[in-house]
């Protein structure tokens, strides 16, 4: 690690911190709207930002590129599968948030429902956030950099000493942006690191290929094609990770979740100043997504042919950037992955703090309590939450797994479940909450079960979607048999003007024809 790479380094990361600071210096953030939704003032290219890089984090870097390694290109899945996501969110969900002016998205189904089952779907989110969110983003990230710029070797310390001090450089850092500089710091800061991931993220992959093939990019991919052609088969069967079929199944469910109610995504596009710019920032950002594999996967599979089968998965990315990116680029290129962790991390603590400000704080300790003074029991929370993130963050060290795949198989315990009491209460207008109570317990209860007492042989992704039918048919029983008294109608609340983009029919359609020829390229029957 030179002196230059450290310049490069301090440099993009001071200048991202600078240019946010004079954007948001004169930001009201002693109100609820201006401190947790950035004013309602988000435009569309921030929010596309910012939606992009509180997804793009080091637990995808090394996770998916690690998969690639291993595995193949089929892993694409959980990215370009997130394009028809974000169709469905622009086309039917971000409306009908932003009509209900609501703040998060528990607040939806308080109105849908009732107080009782906002108050569930708060403490699964928080659950999510506090522990399977906030310390792998912290890990993941200290690994990544601790790799790049090999920390225990300069410092002369061991790896776990090595992780605490840079979780909590991270930490550090990232909790200056969510706490004292509110949602609009952090989308703010989100889209300038979002320029330099996309410039970063894709120099990698064209660089490889440019070493792989002695000086060609075309060679590259030539060598990639002829000695693991395997590798660039998007189809994925029953052995793979992501088989195919779970992209019409589970998968396409964990992506309505995460980009259509996971509060830590969607608190970006309520904040939009419109719905026109919600809409044309949510379907940029779906464009976005299916540039993933490129920069997500593709590395891995680059990995795999320079240097063989015989590397640690998650050691493949970090072991192809010192190989081929030139020193003066490798301080930028940490900067700009230091940006992607701070990102998801200052994110997700945002959204933690706002949740239990708004939902827990307010509603039970201090229902009167003055805007100002919710912001600041939030930032006092925000504290003890990355305390708590940052002590926990180095101890994921102790326990070796499958890391990606193990996020998303925990994540299981309440992603799909609050997505299909979400969307039957989005559809219907009979079914009541008691519908909603039974649906979670029953839902949580028997995915607990597949997964941690009866192995069932059956993938993860295909018992969720099994039981979203189920539970999603119970609520309709019990609409049925006990309805409620009236029918749900969705109040006018709305806070921002709600007129429709209006190419966001044709710009949908774009983006899920864009899917499917990218998958039938890499498939067996494609030309590649």
């Amino acid at each position: 690690m030179n002196l230059f790479t450290i310049i490069s380094f301090l440099f993009f990361t001071g200048l991202v911190a600078l240019i946010s600071y004079f954007l948001t210096r004169k930001e009201n953030l002693n109100t609820q709207d201006g401190y947790f939704l950035g004013g309602r003032s988000l435009g569309a290219w921030t929010i596309a930002g910012s939606l992009m890089l509180t997804n793009l984090s080091t637990e995808q870097l090394i996770g998916l590129n690690a998969q690639g390694y291993s595995d193949t290109i089929a892993v694409m899945g959980w990215e370009v599968g997130s394009a028809i996501a974000l169709v469905v969110v622009a086309l039917f969900l971000l409306p009908r948030y932003l009509k209900g002016g609501i703040t998060t998205i528990p607040d939806f189904l308080e109105d849908r429902f009732d107080f009782g089952t906002k108050q569930i779907v708060t403490i699964l989110f928080l659950f999510g956030y506090i522990f399977n969110l906030l310390p792998p983003i912290l890990y993941s990230g200290a690994v990544a950099i601790n790799g790049l710029f090999s920390i225990p070797e300069v410092l002369g310390v061991s790896r776990m000493t090595a992780l605490f001090i840079t979780v909590f450089a991270i930490g550090i850092i990232g909790s200056i942006y969510a706490i004292f500089g509110g949602l609009k710091a952090v989308a703010v800061s989100d889209s300038i690191n979002g320029i330099g991931l996309l410039i970063g993220g894709l120099m990698i992959p064209i660089i490889g290929l440019f070493v792989l093939g002695d000086g060609s990019i075309t060679n590259g991919l030539s060598t990639i094609v002829q000695e693991s052609p395997e590798k660039l088969n998007s189809v994925g069967g029953s052995e793979s990770p992501v088989p195919f079929g779970t992209m019409f199944t589970g998968m396409l469910l964990v992506n309505l979740f995460y980009w259509g109610t996971a509060q830590h995504i969607m608190q970006r596009a309520i904040a939009a100043k419109s719905l026109k710019e919600g809409q044309k920032g949510v379907l940029i950002a779906a464009f976005l997504k299916l540039l993933g594999p490129v920069f997500l996967i593709l590395p891995g599979i680059i990995a795999f042919n320079m240097f063989g089968p015989g590397l640690e998965p998650t050691n493949a990315y970090p072991k192809l950037v010192k190989e081929v990116l030139p020193t003066p680029l490798v301080g930028f290129f940490a900067a700009v992955l230091f940006g992607a962790i701070l990102s998801s991390f200052n994110s997700a603590l945002n959204s933690s703090v706002t949740l239990i400000a708004l939902n827990i704080y307010k509603p039970y300790f201090k229902p009167n309590a003055p805007d100002r003074e919710v912001v600041r029991k939030g930032k006092y929370i925000g504290i003890v939450l990355a305390l708590f993130a940052m002590c926990i963050a180095p101890l994921i060290d102790l326990v070796p797994q499958g890391f990606f795949q193990y996020l998303q198989i925990v994540n299981g315990f309440y992603n799909v479940p609050i997505f299909t009491i979400l969307i039957v209460g989005y559809l219907t207008k009979r079914v009541p909450a008691i519908a909603a109570k039974v649906s979670l317990f029953v839902f949580i209860s028997i995915y607990a079960v597949t997964q941690l007492v009866w192995d069932t042989g059956i993938h993860f992704l295909h018992i969720l979607a099994i039981l979203f039918v189920v539970c999603s048919g119970l609520m309709l029983l019990i609409g049925k048999l006990r309805p409620r008294e009236k029918d749900f109608i969705l109040e006018e609340k709305s806070k921002v003007d709600m007129t429709p983009w209006k190419l966001v029919f044709p710009v949908g359609v774009a983006v899920t024809l864009a899917m499917i020829i990218i998958y039938t390229l890499l498939s067996p029957i494609g030309i590649i």
